[in-house]
């Protein structure tokens, strides 16, 4: 199917500030945004698209200086696609505190004329959905179609249903969780441990010294990608094959996973920084919006008013199905109405961005219920 062609970013500046859940505030900050498809008359066919942690604003089409930077879930969003932007107006939002153009550690602090650097201030999922919530206001959109996500994006999805619960018609949360689980908050920790004791890491004001604290990024990645992959995956894909066919009885890259590994770790170290990646993966860690309600989930789903569409995994072992089906539960204990799908596919976390047949035709069909909605003006 076609794509939607050359896009450009776009850039908008809030001079108010944002005050954060940890009780400090951002002012004078910059979002970053694409959209695809053109908003209706009634601007009742806009869907956000809330990324994951190492993705951006960039969701689909191309860059015209870069023909081969295609956007991230460019598979899903496009004429045609499941996401069709021959009908829906669609926006991707880089989000604070990220490294690809909306303001972040990276950026110069107005109050000190320097980068943040460690001083950017934590940010929660929730910081998140205010920030493009304030972005819907710029635009004039009252109210999306629908919010959609997959992994930390399908956690932003489900926050602005109970943030602003009247300005989302639909949420599709793909391969997501309500909270993480303690062996989840544990590889994140190893993965934030490596980039703080990299010497380089300085404390996370390295941006003045001149240097990348690469090492601590590059095993970050590794950590982060062996829970993408599931094990049926990664054996059909490498098994124990070695490079040279026999052991060279040192502690260099023998195995082809761990040469693949280490490649994903190189590539990511050259355009991630390292203070987003703390960022983002203890954003990961607090969302838990069931805490305030004494760990309750139906509690914290009460004022909800969405309508849901969820599809998790079976290979799926960081946000497994059973994450998704208690929000399921939980959303049908509140009365919303609920769309479940459970999708055999052996390629664990990452399926969510893959080309399966059986999770597109899902989501589609879950739009084509959304278009006509918008057409027939009656919620079904």
């Amino acid at each position: 199917m076609p794509s939607v062609g050359i896009v450009s970013p776009q850039s908008m500046h809030f001079a108010e500030p944002l005050v954060l859940q940890s009780g400090a505030s951002i002012s004078d900050y910059t979002l970053v945004y694409e959209t695809y498809g053109e908003l209706n008359a009634d601007k009742t066919n806009a869907v956000l698209v809330c990324h994951a942690l190492n993705a951006s604003h960039h969701v689909a089409g191309y860059y015209v200086d870069n023909p081969k930077d295609t956007g991230w879930w460019d598979n899903m969003v496009g004429p045609g696609k499941a996401v069709d932007t021959d009908r829906f107006f669609v926006i991707g939002v880089n989000n604070l505190g990220s490294c690809f153009g909306s303001t972040g550690p990276m950026d110069i602090n107005p109050e000190t004329g320097k980068p943040y650097g460690a001083n950017f201030p934590v940010l929660t999922v929730e910081d998140w959905v205010d920030a493009q919530a304030r972005l819907a206001d710029a635009l004039g959109i009252d109210c999306f179609a629908a919010v959609m996500g997959g992994s930390l994006g399908g956690m932003q999805a489900l926050a602005w249903t109970m943030q602003y619960p009247d300005r989302v018609r639909h949420a599709v949360i793909i391969a997501s969780t309500a909270r993480l689980s303690a062996q989840n908050i544990a590889f994140n920790d190893v993965a934030r441990q490596a980039i703080l004791s990299d010497p380089d890491f300085h404390g996370g004001d390295f941006y003045a010294h001149g240097v990348v604290p690469k090492n601590g990024l590059r095993v970050a990645r590794m950590v982060g990608h062996i829970t993408y992959l599931s094990n049926d995956d990664m054996s059909e894909k490498f098994g124990r094959d070695l490079r040279s066919g026999e052991y060279k009885f040192g502690y260099g890259v023998e195995f082809e996973i761990e040469s693949y590994l280490h490649y994903q770790g190189e590539k990511f170290s050259a355009y991630f920084d390292a203070n987003t990646y703390l960022l983002i993966t203890r954003a990961l860690d607090y969302f838990d919006p069931a805490a305030q309600y004494g760990g309750d989930l139906d509690k914290a789903l009460a004022g909800t008013k969405a309508d849901y569409l969820l599809a998790s995994f079976t290979t799926d072992w960081r946000f497994s199905p059973e994450c998704s089906r208690a929000i399921v539960r939980s959303l049908v204990s509140n009365g919303r109405k609920v769309t479940y799908a459970e999708i055999d596919a052996p390629h664990g976390h990452d399926a969510f961005l893959l080309e399966d047949s059986r999770y597109h035709k899902v989501v589609r069909s879950y739009y084509e219920r959304i278009w006509q909605e918008i057409n027939g003006g009656i919620r079904s």
